[in-house]
Order: C-alpha cells, then structure tokens, then sequence
C-alpha cells in the first residue's frame, strides 16, 4: 500500500501531483477534512447543549442550553444523523441534473457555514434552522465530492485510483478525530455558541479551500451529465411548490390552533426516514427492467440492508445515549485530569485509524490461504459484536443504577472499541458488496440506497426517543443488545440461503 501512495503512474509523469496523485486530491482532502471537522465537533456538543440546563445534564455542567429531557435530546440528534444520510440521495440528484459536482460541493459548503453559524447564535429557531440547513448541505455535499475524487483519475483501470480513495478517506478521518479536541472542547468548557462557531470557522477554511484551488480540479466535475430538461424543470419545481404549500398550510393550522411543539415537527421526519427506505427498495425491487439474476441480488441485498439498519441503531448511539452517560454516570479522572466528555467522540476515529490497516492485511493474508470469510459472515460478526457492545454497556448502567456513584470511563473507552471492530467487518463490507449487487440501470443511485440503512437505524432510535422511552434504562439496552445478536445469529444461520440469492458475488 505505502508503494502506491508514493509513486505517480506513467501517466501522471508530467502533472503536478500530491503523493504521486493528481493535485486535485490535496484540494479535495483539505475540503472533506476541514468539513468533517466541523460536521463531527458540532455532533460532539449536539446532546450535551441540549439537555443542559434540564433535568438530565450533568450535575455542575455548564448552562446555557435548550433544557430537554435525555429522550427527547436523542430523537433530535438522531432525526438531523438520519436527516444527513436521507439527503444524500437527494444530494447526488443535484449534482447530476442540475448544478454538477463542483457547483453543488461550493453551494453545500455555503449551506453548511451557514447553518453551523445559525446554531452559534441563541434561541430554539436559530438553532434548528441551523441544524436544518447543516443536514441539508452535508447531504448535498456528501454525495458529491467522492465523485469528484473519482473524477481525478484516468478511468477505473487507474492503478493510483484505489490508493487516492484512501488517502481521501484519511482525511476524513482526521477531521472527525481532532473535531471533539477542538470544537468540542470549546463548546463544552467555555461557551457552547463558541464551540458552533468555530464549525463554521472550519467549514469556512474548507470552503476557502475548494474555491481558491478549484482550478487543480477535473473540468469534468463542473459538467452536469444529465442535464434536466425544460419540462422536467417545469415538473419538478411544480412538484417542489405543491410539497411545500401543503406543508405550509398544514403547519399553518397546527401553529394558528397553538398546538405546535418540536415533536410535530420530528415525527413525520422519522416516519419519512423508515418509509422512504422501504419505498425505494420496494420500486427497485419490483423494477421490470431488472433481470432474474438482478432480483435476486436484490432479494438477498435486502438480509444486508436490514442488517445495517440494526447496526447503526446501535452505533449511532454513540453521541447521544453513550454520550449523555459519559456526562452524567461516568468517572472521568485521568492522572488529576477530568476528561472532557466530548473527547471519547474521537475514540472511534482513532480506532478506526489505528485498526482499518490492520484489518485490511489480514483480509488480504486470509484470501492467500482461501480463509477469508464471505460478505455474509463478515455482517454477522459485525452485529454480534455491536450486540455485545450493549450487554456490555448494561454492567455499568445496572452499576450506576438508582444510585449517586459513578462508573469507570473505561467502560465507554471498551464500548467504542467494540463499536469500531464492528464497524470495520460491516462499513466497507456492505459499501462493497453495494458496487457488486447493484443492478446495472441502478448502479450510481446503489449508493445511496446503502446510505439509507443509516437513515431507518436512527429513525428507530428517534421513535423511541419521541415515546419517551428511557433509551439509557438496562432493560431497553439489553432488548437493543439482543435484537442485534439475534439479527446477526439469523443471517449467519440462513447465510446458504443469502448465498444462493447472490449468485456469484461473494
């Protein structure tokens, strides 16, 4: 790997480069590592501004905040998470019908600045007007400057192509690894309006970036590929009006009848975000054009789907319900040193570094010897180990229960290493096998379709929070922990089945 990493291709012999790669690549690696940065700091403060002042935040912890119960706190941060990921698909659609990459990656970035500048000023309508348009431009955003890595190299026979979606890949990671160090340091110890601040500071260098270094980057990121056409335009804008006059007028009479309150607005959120997963999969499904060899990818693309959507359930609670317990029930002292809570949000980025080069060789060192284990048993794994993660997490809560004492922060530091060895033997597994199964009319959409596993996981979470359920109480824990388990003991014992359905993806 470090051999490609380092050395250009014949074809790049004469072109500026960045570590052998195409100059573009440092343009798009600072603009995704500056935009996880802010994306990430701001996820670290989400929970922890909005309980504070209530019931639910840490005893001595800083004020200033919206004062919502922890349940309602996690609907909130798990509709905007569900929210990022629902966009995407969306966001894709722009870049290839309307505006192109490159003009919607500039627009994104805009969005996003100025929703995180939105959340530094006070107020309940500043804030999710923030949340609003930083959802929006990460989806926007999200969907296309991966195509514009793509975009750098010569076709999908480049040999430097696989390596530059690493090194940009690094950069992702980077940025949600020093996020919590410094956003959400600021936000949690001085001021949590600084903190929001300093994410549009962030999205603003990224910005600064992409639009002084554009011209390091492929024209063919600033075509649009298949331009909409006059009726379509029509149609769509038609469409866009009709949508928001009938929520307007609906929204209208709720708040003229004063009966509005933030779960009217999260509610039908979530429940979109549960049935637009499904409607999509139903239509592709159901697709005439599809072969009998591309249903049944479809078919057993679906045992993956639902097995994502159980993981990120549960990974996602890593910022809110993780994370309100590492506030309130956790024992922070490090040599003398309270530990931020917002710090353990890196925790997973530094596994994630550590680890995916370790994982990597040995699925390489496995296949040498045919041992590596299929697609199948490697998401089974996956969702025991989260499961786990939540049994694991009961001990604790059963610990701290009813009582004043605190446990160990170990406990979390053992949580979000299981959550990463998870993570590792599902994420890039199921991106994957997403490019083998998809079928051919819906190859560049798949994608996104992988992305709304993410969506339906957190609109479960979301449900729960917006019942009130106690989502750090042990018995809800426990249930979560065994839904898991017993989700990935299912596909592990029906994975001949699966296997057939895949033919000859592996």
């Amino acid at each position: 790997m470090a051999s490609s990493l380092t050395q250009a291709s014949p074809s790049a012999a004469h072109e500026r480069t960045f570590l052998g790669h195409p100059i573009g690549l440092a343009t798009l690696f600072m603009t995704e590592m500056w935009e996880r940065f802010s994306y990430y700091g701001m996820r670290a403060l989400l929970v922890l501004y909005l309980v504070s002042g209530g019931v639910d935040a840490a005893t001595g912890s800083q004020g200033g905040g919206l004062g919502f119960t922890a349940a309602t706190a996690t609907a909130i941060y798990s509709v905007y998470v569900a929210m990022v990921y629902l966009m995407a698909m969306p966001g894709g659609w722009f870049g290839d019908r309307v505006w192109g990459a490159r003009k919607t990656v500039a627009i994104a970035g805009s969005v996003i600045m100025a929703g995180h500048v939105s959340l530094a000023l006070p107020g309940q309508i500043a804030f999710f007007t923030g949340l609003l348009l930083v959802a929006v431009g990460s989806g926007l955003l999200k969907a296309n400057i991966s195509t514009m890595v793509g975009h750098l190299y010569k076709g999908a026979d480049d040999p430097r192509r696989d390596s530059g979606f690493t090194i940009f890949y690094i950069g992702i990671n980077a940025g949600a690894l020093l996020a919590p160090v410094g956003i959400g340091m600021v936000g949690e110890l001085v001021n949590w309006h600084l903190g929001f601040l300093l994410a549009a500071v962030g999205m603003g260098l990224g910005l600064g970036m992409f639009l002084a270094f554009g011209r390091t980057l492929n024209p063919k990121s600033s075509l649009v590929p298949n331009p909409l056409t006059p009726a379509e335009r029509k149609a769509v804008i038609l469409k866009a009006v009709a949508v928001l006059a009938v929520v307007a007028v609906f929204y209208g009479a709720v708040v003229a009848a004063d009966m509005f309150t933030i779960k009217w607005a999260l509610y039908p959120i979530t429940i979109a975000g549960l049935v637009i997963p499904v409607a999509v999969l139903a239509r592709i499904k159901r697709d005439k054009d599809l072969s009998a060899g591309e249903q049944t990818k479809m078919s057993a693309y679906i045992w993956f789907f639902v097995a994502a959507a159980v993981f990120w359930m549960i990974f996602d609670q890593g910022g809110s319900t993780l994370s309100l317990f590492g506030d309130k029930n956790s024992e922070r002292s490090l040599f003398g040193w309270e530990v931020p809570t917002v710090l353990f949000q890196s925790l997973n980025p530094l596994f994630v570094v550590a680890l995916a080069p370790i994982f990597a060789a040995a699925w390489v060192a496995l296949a040498r010897r045919n041992r590596e284990p299929s697609t199948i048993v490697k998401f089974s794994v996956a969702l025991v180990i989260v499961g786990a993660s939540f049994f694991v997490f009961a001990v604790p809560l059963s610990q701290v229960a009813g009582s004043d004492e605190k446990a160990t922060m170990w406990w979390l530091v053992l949580i979000f290493l299981m959550h990463t060895l998870a993570e590792l033997c599902l994420s890039p597994v199921g991106l994957s096998v997403t490019t083998k199964m998809a079928p051919q009319k819906y190859a560049s959409q798949m994608m996104g379709v992988w992305f709304l596993a993410v969506t339906a996981g957190d609109c479960v979470t979301g449900l729960l929070g917006l019942a009130e359920v106690k989502l750090d109480g042990v018995g809800v824990i426990v249930f979560q922990a065994a839904a898991a388990t017993l989700a990935g003991l299912a596909l592990y014992v029906y994975r001949k089945k699966v296997n057939a359905l895949m033919d000859d993806v592996n």
